[in-house]
């Protein structure tokens, strides 16, 4: 990531670009006195902003001295991101705006090929997005790409990537027709950043991604931590049950073999919404693997609680339809636990739909607001 020298003058600025997107309609006594800051320096930072085209005038608001004050709101579409959520048969592709909007969904179904072809079509695709919402080049901050890999700390080159067969596969490949920064990320990272965007409030988490493979990703202070190796939160593969299933990694009774999105759509005849429909309907054989699904992830949850003592967050595939049994959920970890009585620590996402994809854009929309 890029590094610039910090004045007061671009910490001040910074404040205030960040207030505004906290808060739409802000005049510059608002902002003065929420900042304590005086009004000429509020008002030679807006004047840049504004300059800029990163904030803009949106009305007047109250009465000073007989005269309205003008009001000002930050400008979301001044820039945006691509992401890309690249899948054994998929590519999901997203534009997010300066707010972390998700502002176009574009999905093909594409089986994922280490050929010149198939990274012609991304370029293709991310060309596209940005025809569709005519965007210039200037405009558009990076493309993340999302991948069910571990990835490099610079962000370059898949260093396990069985699911895919693609270990060794790097950035440059992956974005050779791309005309913007790119990086490489983690699928389960990307979604995490997602969850963690839209709950400022929260500073430590864990996210699992319960999807056709089981990721995760761990927060510290709002930031991933990667692990000296780049490995942690695979827990996907951690074993629940010494000896038992075996799982794709070559290793037996890992958490991916019991909790796989795959095992219960493969019960609902290839569809997801299919098997919760007839567990909602009480079909005695689809409620017995959902209660054995529940059952091993309530040890994989209770392990990271014991571990993190965090938030854990369930999302993916399958997290998307957890709401109607996370306090079923709840009560299995609860009885579990040594420590606490209630799960309240155990939560669902936000994003139902294209967390990875927003995910892999997010980092350059932080990056660019944090260096305003």
């Amino acid at each position: 990531m890029k590094v610039k020298s910090v004045s007061i003058k671009d910490i001040n600025r910074n404040q205030i670009y960040k207030l505004l997107r906290q808060n739409e309609g802000l005049s510059k006594q608002d902002i003065a006195y929420q900042l304590q800051l005086s009004l000429p320096t509020v008002t030679q930072n807006l004047n840049l902003l504004l300059e800029q085209n990163l904030i803009a005038n949106t009305g007047t608001i109250g009465n000073t001295g007989g005269r309205k004050a003008r009001a000002y709101s930050c400008v979301s579409n001044a820039k945006a991101a691509i992401g890309l959520d690249i899948t054994r048969h998929q590519i999901t592709i997203v534009a997010v705006d300066l707010s972390g909007n998700v502002i176009q969904i574009k999905r093909k179904n594409e089986p994922f090929e280490r050929t010149d072809e198939y990274f012609r079509l991304l370029g293709m695709m991310v060309q596209e997005t940005a025809k569709d919402l005519e965007l210039e080049p200037s405009k558009i901050l990076g493309v993340g790409i999302a991948v069910p890999g571990l990835i490099t700390e610079d962000h370059q080159t898949v260093f396990y990537g069985k699911i895919l067969d693609f270990t060794g596969e790097t950035l440059q490949q992956f974005a050779k027709y791309i005309p913007y920064p790119s990086i490489l990320i983690n699928d389960a990272n990307a979604a995490g950043i997602s969850e963690m965007w839209v709950r400022p409030e929260m500073t430590n988490a864990f996210y699992i991604s319960l999807s056709t493979n089981i990721g995760g990703a761990v927060y510290i202070d709002k930031q991933v931590y990667t692990g000296e190796n780049q490995k942690s939160g695979e827990i996907g593969h951690i074993t629940i049950v010494p000896d038992g299933l075996p799982c794709y990694c070559g290793q037996m009774g890992c958490l991916e073999a019991y909790c796989s999105a795959s095992l219960l759509a493969d019960a609902g005849n290839g569809s997801l919404e299919i098997f919760f429909n007839q567990v909602k309907e009480g079909k005695a054989d689809k409620l017995k693997i959902w209660d054995q699904y529940l059952w091993h992830l309530s040890i994989a949850i209770n392990n990271i609680r014991m571990l993190f003592d965090c938030d854990i967050i369930l999302g993916g595939y399958v997290g998307a339809f957890m709401d109607e049994y996370i306090d079923t959920l709840k009560k299995l970890v609860s009885l579990r636990n040594t420590f606490e009585h209630r799960a309240d620590f155990l939560l669902t996402c936000n994003y139902k739909t294209e967390a990875i994809a927003a995910g892999a854009a997010l980092p350059f929309i932080k990056e660019f607001i944090d260096q305003i």
